[in-house]
């Protein structure tokens, strides 16, 4: 009898949902005459803005012989801080360039990054650079792990257009 007291009580202490965050970037239509999709680099700096963790990192990946690897440089923050000392592409990070529009991703505790995250002050930093265009960091501060569900934006001005990042406890 004791055996089926057990498991309501367990599933009763686990937690329900797991914390974790969702960023959702858009990128903006630009009215240019040469159009060329961003790369965009996805990372989790520590408060000193030293390098914690890639979330995504979107170039041609598909190119003949890596060649969409040699203009990731570009990405300077990202570049000075992760990206030189890479092995390309990262499992589960590197994707392709995304179109005209926002895209989601989300992250729980369950799973590197988050997995190993400490208790602490980071920055979500989002950076793009286009071929034949400009480029653009944006940065949101943030608390992990959060003690109750947030929600930061940021505008981008010229290469981003909005950012936001969830946070669920």
């Amino acid at each position: 009898m004791r055996k089926h007291l057990l498991l309501p009580l367990a599933l009763f202490s686990a937690p329900l949902w797991a914390a974790g965050l969702e960023v959702t970037v858009e990128i903006p239509r630009l009215q240019v005459a040469e159009y060329h999709r961003p790369y965009v680099a996805i990372w989790l700096q520590n408060a000193d803005q030293s390098h914690r963790a890639n979330l995504a990192i979107w170039y041609d990946v598909k190119m003949k012989d890596k060649e969409g690897e040699k203009w990731l440089n570009d990405l300077r923050q990202w570049w000075r801080r992760s990206g030189r000392t890479l092995e390309l592409p990262v499992d589960g990070v590197s994707g392709a360039t995304r179109p005209v529009g926002s895209h989601s991703l989300s992250f729980d505790d369950s799973r590197a990054p988050l997995k190993d995250l400490p208790p602490g002050e980071y920055y979500l930093v989002v950076e793009a650079a286009r071929e034949v265009g400009g480029r653009e960091q944006l940065r949101i501060p943030f608390t992990w792990p959060a003690d109750k569900p947030q929600q930061h934006n940021a505008q981008g001005n010229s290469e981003l257009g909005a950012l936001s990042l969830e946070l669920t406890p």
